[in-house]
């Protein structure tokens, strides 16, 4: 229950010209262009997005430019934008496969047809604060290669179906759920639990991944592949009678080989967890990858023991923005709540007071 303050307009308002004052910062400074955050802060504008539900570069730097760098507040932002959109149909399933591959590596296996591409990547870097950031660096532009495509490129996970060494890749004839569109119910589909998860908290779902492997939840994890590229986004247009591409976006795809026991008819044979989402994060695919596979545990029989494998407590509390509104009303007026809990806590403490002093009395 919450209260009224009254006269709080006027101090709201200087709060919200305040944080425009810091928002700014020291006006000797050139501002933040949208173009600077997009194209130099790429991969926090490509969290925006992923977790913000919208595929929108310039909006998800606008996003992140308002809130100050505060990316889940971004994040907020951008979902709240994408509420007031009309929305006029669906996009044909993306083809990753046929994607314009900028990175991609496997490993699984050294020797992979097409090769190993390392792509823009920190795993190669020395983890040291480089001096050269302090100055405005002018760096040699990288030799351009020219993207591959699905023939040369082949999945790894192909590879080990091919022999009958991991699970089938089973297309689901069943439209998908829009969890955007529809309460979330459980037990859940696993379309629904990787749309929560590809838009869910990087932090959380890396946590929970990183306790899979910690032996909280049945995997064994190996990377089988990680791609980052272009896809081609097609919507059908009913008067063509043939899908359209309008446009392409960048993604991240995820395949993750794990173990597992097996059956007397299919024999051992290896799992799959699968993580895609936008932009380059791949540490997120990576996340997602691993819980998808340990709320996986009823597909193979395996026991639930592990937070990672309860798929309630993982989709109700994966989500930033929610988690976020959660805690942060905290800091809302509970005026009327805390003084019933007080008056209530003083009651008790005269009660147990007046027990102790009559048993006192009593002896």
């Amino acid at each position: 229950m919450y209260v009224a303050v009254k006269g709080g307009e006027a101090a709201i308002d200087k709060a919200h010209k305040l944080l425009a004052d810091r928002r700014r910062g020291d006006r000797d400074v050139p501002a933040l262009t949208l173009e600077q955050i997009a194209g130099q802060l790429s991969l926090g504008v490509d969290r925006v997005m992923a977790e913000g539900s919208l595929y929108d570069p310039e909006l998800a730097a606008m996003a992140v430019r308002q809130s100050r760098g505060d990316l889940i507040e971004a994040i907020f932002l951008l979902r709240a934008y994408r509420t007031t959109l009309p929305r006029f149909g669906y996009s044909q399933p993306i083809d990753t496969g046929a994607m314009q591959i900028e990175r991609r590596v496997s490993a699984t296996y050294k020797d992979i047809p097409g090769g190993q591409l390392l792509g823009p990547t920190f795993d190669y870097t020395h983890r040291l604060i480089d001096p050269a950031m302090a100055v405005d660096e002018t760096v040699d532009q990288p030799e351009r290669r020219e993207a591959q495509q699905e023939s040369t490129y082949p999945r790894i996970t192909d590879i080990l179906n091919d022999e009958g060494l991991i699970e089938p890749d089973i297309q689901s004839e069943e439209e998908p759920t829009d969890m955007t569109r529809e309460p979330t119910s459980f037990p859940a589909n696993r379309d629904l639990r990787l749309q929560a998860l590809a838009r869910g908290d990087e932090g959380f779902l890396l946590s929970l991944g990183y306790s899979t492997q910690r032996g909280y939840g049945r995997t064994h994890p190996f990377v089988g592949e990680v791609r980052i590229g272009l896809v081609e986004v097609e919507v059908d247009v009913p008067e063509l009678g043939f899908a359209v591409s309008i446009g392409s976006i960048r993604v991240t795809e995820c395949q993750m080989v794990s173990q597992f026991k097996g059956t007397t008819a299919d024999g051992p044979r290896f799992t799959r967890g699968y993580g895609l989402v936008f932009g380059q994060s791949e540490r997120k695919a990576m996340a997602v990858s691993l819980v998808d596979r340990a709320l996986r545990a009823d597909e193979f029989d395996e026991q639930r023991t592990a937070p990672a494998q309860d798929e309630e407590f993982v989709l109700a509390h994966c989500d930033n923005v929610e988690a976020t509104g959660f805690v942060e009303h905290l800091k809302l007026p509970h005026y009327v709540d805390f003084q019933a809990e007080l008056g209530l806590l003083r009651m008790l403490r005269k009660e147990n007071e007046e027990t102790s002093a009559s048993k006192e009395a009593a002896e």
